[in-house]
């Protein structure tokens, strides 16, 4: 399989791909409105929360989604256009025209995100004018990773290039996400360019695949947003011969499309609000891949775990709990090491020095693994510590 590296460079790197970015003065004193734009119509492929009170962008992007093609994506921070109405919905829509009309595109190929407080309406002056401001020739492609973000503190951002049939392809892809994260899926934005030739059945069969080990193993509170979305453009402008589902250039273009996902799932986790550090937990000997997958997702999402992480405490039996809440079998020999510290054997604990694997839990990445011998499968999770900075931020977050 070719292999692909990754290279400095934005949402904007694949060819025929445009990004701007604009203070709209929607809340806060940074960039808020954001747009990527290609240079021709692109397959779409979409994933989207599954809170049964999808905000008006989220019902509108699926409709997007649903057509198969688009050929831009507009997305402000601050209010979340959600639980706002029709009149809401009407906004969102006269978000996708206004796009739509200033870069001469159909309605119906712009896809519309919002993030941030929900149930307040958006200010459509304030869009219309940033709307007017975005420029394709001269944008700031660079600041689109700002101008989607709201707790966040860093910007999140990923590029990899591989060559497909001796043409080179690129695939870019930026996100944000800090708080109310638990897919399937979470407050979490993540859009994904490409200049790769692919079909977009195929494109939407393999997004929906790759999501199932990358964002929807992520965790940092246990609740599940009103706006998750995660789209990707392919415009095919790499000229590629067409990737066929099963042909080698398809496995590597899956592979580096899965790269990019976990990245940036990575990147949200390591950034969950107030934490500290990134916690990784793998879970092996599972019957099968799903069962891997949900118990690592519970260990990294258990309260108790994600505070014995933050207070560099070893306490290991909270880890076995977690693995004993969900697991939908009896788990009598469990092999458990934390930070490469081995504390249980055949489910017995052995010796160790706490004052030593005290102090590694006092790192940044924090790796849990879990042999439950009971089958060859494995799955991976991602979260973050929970600290007191989690509280201070959402108990002020609406004011």
């Amino acid at each position: 399989m070719t292999k692909f590296k990754q290279i400095t460079g934005n949402i904007a790197s694949p060819k025929g791909f445009k990004a701007d970015a604009t203070h709209a003065e929607l809340k806060f004193q940074k960039l808020d409105l954001g747009m990527i734009l290609s240079e021709v119509p692109a397959a779409v492929a979409g994933v989207f929360t599954t809170n049964k009170v999808a905000a008006a962008p989220v019902i509108l992007d699926k409709e997007v989604v649903a057509g198969g093609v688009a050929q831009a994506i507009i997305t402000n921070s601050a209010i979340a256009n959600a639980v706002t109405g029709e009149v809401g919905m009407n906004n969102a829509k006269k978000t996708q025209r206004l796009l739509a009309d200033k870069f001469g595109l159909l309605p119906g190929h712009v896809a519309v995100c919002s993030t941030g407080v929900i149930g307040r309406q958006l200010p459509m002056d304030k869009i219309a004018l940033g709307i007017s401001k975005l420029s394709a020739e001269n944008g700031h492609a660079a600041g689109f990773a700002q101008a989607i973000l709201t707790t966040d503190l860093v910007e999140k951002e990923v590029a990899y290039q591989v060559e497909l049939g001796g043409q080179t392809v690129t695939v870019a892809g930026v996100c944000k996400g800090s708080g109310m994260i638990h897919p399937n899926m979470a407050t979490m934005l993540a859009f994904i360019t490409t200049d790769a030739n692919i079909a977009q059945p195929l494109l939407q069969a393999t997004l929906s695949e790759i999501i199932e080990t990358t964002f929807n193993q992520i965790t940092v509170d246990g609740d599940t947003s009103t706006n998750d979305t995660v789209l990707v453009l392919a415009n095919g402008m790499a000229e590629n011969a067409e990737l066929m589902a099963g042909s080698e250039d398809y496995l590597t273009f899956k592979s580096v499309l899965a790269t990019v996902c976990q990245t940036m799932a990575k990147q949200i986790a390591a950034d969950g609000e107030g934490a500290t550090k990134l916690i990784e937990v793998t879970v092996a000997g599972a019957p099968d891949e799903l069962t891997a997958r949900m118990i690592a997702k519970h260990i990294v999402g258990s309260s108790l775990v994600k505070t014995a992480i933050f207070g560099a405490d070893p306490n290991w039996g909270r880890v076995i709990s977690a693995i004993g809440q969900v697991a939908p079998f009896e788990v009598p020999d469990i092999e458990l090491t934390i930070q490469g510290d081995l504390v249980l054997l055949h489910s017995t604990a052995v010796d160790f020095d706490q004052a030593e694997l005290s102090e590694k839990l006092k790192e940044k990445n924090v790796v849990i693994e879990a042999d439950l011998n009971q089958g060859d499968k494995t799955g991976t999770a991602w979260g973050c510590d929970l600290t007191y900075k989690y509280v201070e931020i959402n108990a002020l977050y609406h004011s």
